[in-house]
């Protein structure tokens, strides 16, 4: 992969880290203040260009590592390898590695739930927080298939908990599809009719291939992709109810680091699942009392979407922080 040259060049190193090998993009001074860029799903470092040029050009040390289960990281096999205590604790592991106590903290989608549990777990690492698309819920009564069986099999988190269905059905289209038709997703097409597979469901955009993404960066996402595969990223979702039942020490814990929240208006899990009004209401305020919330235009992928917003909301944020 070629590296993105903006705000000063890019390094790629691997870490050997809690068990698993992390491979990570950095950019921007190695003594500047240390930000950790946590990737959604399906995405990799690539997804935090932009940010990562804009931290760089105001002396922020951006650090972006593909996630296990993505890109040049390892990829465990074993679902149990991807539960929330390993990648709260690949974190941390990170960290120590770098020798860095403490960091600021910038997570999306999937990326957004492990940057809020490693505030929740470990906030003695975190100086702030940034999350986008996806707020912190509190732990629920019950475990997340049974809250979710209430969309029926058609929903997609239903249909990724089955090893091997959604490898078999995503299989059906070449990789750059997959990837495209993620990036096009819209509200109305997270839970496919009875019997459809929700990669079948999903209809990629017309423009060639998105907005906000050139052909090429797609191609250099669909390369990995076709190298590692998907079942790392699909064991996330397999360890929802194993992360419920560990995560049960916490049960009505707040965090307690400073945190700003960032959302599209136009983000399918934004409107979706009650998370607007839960947002909107101050439900979240109420369990992450330290909060700052911007709700602005654009989709899921914000970070490449409304770059330039996303980059000034960051930066605003960062900047409270940094004589501290």
């Amino acid at each position: 992969m070629e590296s993105f040259d903006a705000g000063g060049e890019v390094r790629h190193w691997s870490a050997e880290v809690n068990g698993i090998s992390l491979h990570v993009a950095e950019q921007g001074p190695a003594a500047g203040p240390a930000v950790l860029l946590l990737h959604g799903f399906p995405e990799l470092w690539l997804s935090w260009r932009h940010q990562m040029a804009a931290l760089a050009a105001r002396g922020f040390r951006a650090l972006a590592p593909d996630l296990r289960g993505y890109g040049d990281s390892s990829a465990p096999t074993d679902p149990a390898a991807y539960t929330v205590l390993h990648l709260v604790g690949d974190a941390v592991a990170l960290l120590d590695h770098l020798r860095l106590p403490k960091v600021f903290v910038v997570g999306h989608d999937l990326g957004a739930q492990v940057a809020w549990h490693l505030c929740l777990l470990r906030p003695d690492r975190v100086r702030a927080v940034v999350v986008l698309g996806v707020p912190y819920f509190p732990r629920a009564p019950r475990p997340a298939t049974e809250l979710f069986a209430a969309f029926g099999d058609g929903f997609y988190i239903t249909q990724y908990q089955e090893p091997g269905r959604a490898e078999k059905a995503f299989a059906r289209y070449d990789v750059a599809t997959v990837l495209k038709k993620f990036y096009s997703i819209e509200l109305d097409s997270i839970t496919a009719p009875p019997g459809v597979e929700i990669i079948d469901f999903l209809e990629a955009s017309s423009s060639s291939p998105l907005p906000w993404m050139t052909d090429e960066e797609l191609g250099q996402y669909a390369e990995k992709f076709q190298k590692s595969g998907f079942t790392g990223l699909l064991n996330y979702y397999r360890m929802m109810d194993t992360n419920w039942r560990l995560t049960a020490p916490w049960h009505g814990a707040k965090i307690t680091v400073p945190a700003k929240f960032i959302a599209g208006k136009k983000d399918t899990g934004f409107e979706s699942f009650g998370t607007k009004r839960y947002v909107e209401s101050g439900g979240l305020k109420s369990n992450v009392p330290d909060l700052e919330v911007a709700i602005i235009e654009g989709h899921h992928y914000l970070q490449q979407e409304q770059a330039q917003r996303v980059n000034t909301e960051i930066l605003s944020f960062l900047d409270k922080f940094s004589e501290n």
